[in-house]
């Protein structure tokens, strides 16, 4: 399956945390977004972790399945990603 993952959080270590976590199962595409490739057993295992990282209360993981004929619809203006990781995950 093909996610789109997106997260919003605010505390720095924790939003550290979460896009390590992240860059195991997936392509680092914009400052909070990663595109995975994923089999199911490796999604559950990766919401487990994510699940263990955050703070329910505060923070925000959303995951959006991408079917087949979706991804190869998806379009780009530019492609620069973020240069250095120690500007936005201190």
């Amino acid at each position: 399956m093909f996610i789109v993952i997106s997260y919003d959080i605010p505390d720095d270590k924790r939003r550290t945390r979460i896009h390590k976590v992240l860059k195991d199962f997936g392509q680092w595409v914009q400052y909070s977004v990663f595109e995975c490739s994923l089999e199911a057993r490796d999604f559950l295992r990766l919401k487990q972790r994510l699940q263990k990282n955050i703070d329910s209360k505060e923070d925000s993981i959303r995951f959006y399945f991408l079917c087949q004929d979706c991804q190869q619809k998806v379009e780009r203006i530019g492609g620069v990603r973020p240069l250095d990781e120690n500007l936005i995950f201190v």
